[in-house]
């Protein structure tokens, strides 16, 4: 490999006044969260709105097939499953993500995964005409399904395609497709929409035009350079790639920082979910991520959700405007998220990850009271409205979009599958745990339920500022040696050496020397 080298320093002037966002890497970022995190968020709040319709066609189809009404309890058990299936699948979804970027790649990922989606969207669609609750019981589990590869691959897809400069502001962008496809998924469920009783088959068939989309399209966009180089030892394809990518053709700094990654990547292989848990040199790196994943879902950002309709309620909004008022929290969760996206590059990730958590505890904390004396004070009703809409700003800042931002830039190539594998598991499974779980906490504690929640945000916050180093504009060599220091590993300088030491058979203590370009 004939590359050019130059001096570090040289290397990031360079890289700094060349990390422009260029048409092609825009347009690439742009059908990747909108044909794959849109339908994420659009199907976490789809079926709320028209979940009293869905019911009664569960309903009138049992009663068509065994002439008597379903019972109660065994609806009420439907519904749940129909409601859990979601994230359960997104936990199988996550499951698949290490062996299918890993054989298949970033991009082929995202394609295969449409297939998922549009079969998903044509059995819901088609599911009253068919006169069956079961297909789509079954449709939550596939777009589950979808949904958990799509929230690992693209971040780490535009992660890895990003200019480092660009790499926090990019990372966002799925995060933000989520939160408008919750936006899109909320206005279209409107009574006066698709959420009654004639238009709920279509608003869950819609799901699939944003994949029919990326379909025709993605086809044409770059793989990911870093994948073609380091994983399929393509060293002319990952230079086409990112020349495409970057607009120029003088790409040999990013080149050869590659090239000091794939080196280091021949040293230790690639890295199941086995061997990372129990690699000493990633140690602090995947307790990271498993941290601040269970701190996004455990934060109780649901059950803030779940809570907004009662509170507004009790602040007097008529029950007709409920659903307008749901829709407004969803279009500041929006705006916070693409604020999220023009800041993270100036305030670095550290900032974001504190003052969401933050933001978030506090307004558990302050929620708590504010819902106990809301019977006794009149104007607590109102702190609790702003307290929810607090929470959001929070969580859409920070606690939202940086956690996923984070593991791309922590993790090397040989590791980054199944850390995004980890990763998204930790996720859906906490997402899970908490739509089952709150039911149980809101009936025993009441609005002391989110004590537990603001005590978790706290333990993330110190977490974070204690162990979480600042990513900001560092590549991802940069940023692995920055852990090696945290996970004890010895560099020597005068060397540039690591001496990283090795029981062998035998109980012979070996010492294994590894250049610090293989960190």
């Amino acid at each position: 490999m004939k590359l050019k080298r130059e001096k570090q320093e040289s290397s990031d002037n360079t890289e700094g006044s060349k990390g422009k966002i260029t048409l092609l890497l825009a347009l690439v970022a742009l059908i990747s969260a909108f044909g794959s995190s849109f339908q994420y968020g659009y199907n976490v709040s789809v079926i709320n709105s028209p979940a009293p319709y869905m019911q009664d066609f569960y309903n009138q189809t049992y009663f068509n097939r065994y002439g008597v009404p379903m019972d109660s309890g065994f609806q009420m058990l439907l519904w749940s499953i129909t409601v859990s299936m979601y994230p359960l699948g997104g936990l199988f979804g996550s499951l698949m993500v290490w062996p299918l970027v890993n054989s298949c790649g970033r991009k082929g990922t995202l394609l295969i995964n449409n297939l998922f989606s549009i079969a998903a969207a044509i059995l819901m669609g088609t599911s009253e005409l068919a006169k069956t609750f079961e297909v789509i019981i079954l449709s939550r589990v596939i777009m589950g399904i979808y949904a958990g590869l799509a929230s690992n691959v693209v971040p780490m897809f535009l992660g890895e395609i990003s200019p480092k400069n660009l790499r926090g502001a990019i990372g966002v962008i799925p995060q933000l497709f989520i939160t408008l496809g919750i936006l899109v998924a909320q206005i279209l469920g409107l009574n006066s929409i698709l959420g009654n009783a004639k238009g709920w088959p279509v608003l869950l068939g819609l799901t699939g035009i944003p994949s029919l989309i990326q379909l025709l399209i993605l086809p044409f966009c770059p793989e990911s350079p870093r994948y073609l180089l380091i994983q399929k030892g393509n060293e002319e394809q990952a230079r086409q790639a990112l020349q495409k990518l970057r607009g120029w053709d003088d790409v040999d700094d990013e080149m050869e920082e590659m090239c000091q990654e794939d080196r280091s990547e021949k040293e230790e292989g690639h890295f199941s979910v086995l061997s990372l848990c129990t690699f000493r040199g990633l140690r602090w790196q995947l307790i990271s991520i498993v941290v601040m994943m269970m701190g996004q879902q455990l934060s109780g950002v649901n059950a803030v959700f779940y809570y907004a309709d009662r509170i507004f309620q009790s602040a007097g909004v008529d029950n007709n405007n409920v659903q307008y008022i749901t829709v407004s929290i969803g279009a500041i969760n929006v705006v916070m998220t693409l604020l999220a996206v023009f800041i993270v590059e100036s305030l670095g990730r550290r900032i974001l990850l504190l003052a969401g958590f933050g933001l978030c505890c506090v307004s558990c904390a302050v929620l708590t009271l504010a819902l106990s004396l809301q019977t006794t004070v009149s104007w607590m009703s109102y702190l609790s409205i702003v307290c929810v809409i607090v929470y959001i700003i929070g969580h859409a800042i920070g606690a939202s979009p940086i956690p996923f931002v984070m593991i791309t830039e922590m993790f090397l190539q040989s590791s980054r599958p199944a850390a995004f594998m980890v990763g998204g598991s930790v996720h859906w499974l906490c997402n899970f745990t908490v739509g089952l779980a709150f039911l149980y906490m809101e009936a025993g504690l009441g609005p002391y339920s989110f004590l537990i929640f603001c005590a978790i945000c706290l333990a993330t916050i110190l977490y974070i500022f204690f162990i979480v180093p600042e990513t900001k504009n560092k590549t991802f060599m940069e940023i692995n040696r920055i852990m090696a220091k945290r996970n004890k590993v010895e560099i020597q300088e005068d060397k540039e050496k690591l001496e990283d030491f090795h029981t062998v058979p035998g109980g012979q203590v070996e010492k294994k020397e590894i250049s610090s370009t293989e960190l």
